[in-house]
């Protein structure tokens, strides 16, 4: 159980934090590669995207606060399990 919690949790974090990276290269959202992972980040990140005010800079916190709910997440699955 703590080895597929783990794989499910890196897998949604590494690809969120691809997503971020693929956020700072110009040009970068058109390959294939950038759209799938732009199709799996974002049912997870939308939510957050509409519950957070937006700031005058216009940068997305979402991802951060994604990460942040997923540690906490994955941390309390782990002591159940």
């Amino acid at each position: 159980m703590t080895l597929i919690v783990n794989i499910i949790f890196n897998l949604i974090y590494y690809s969120v934090l691809v997503r971020v990276l693929i956020s700072w290269i110009p040009q970068s959202s058109n390959n294939n590669f950038s759209t799938f992972i732009c199709q799996i980040t974002e049912p997870l990140l939308s939510p957050i995207r509409n519950l957070i005010p937006t700031n005058s800079y216009h940068i997305d916190f979402s991802p951060v606060i994604l990460l942040i709910i997923l540690n906490f997440l994955k941390s309390k699955l782990l002591l159940i399990g």
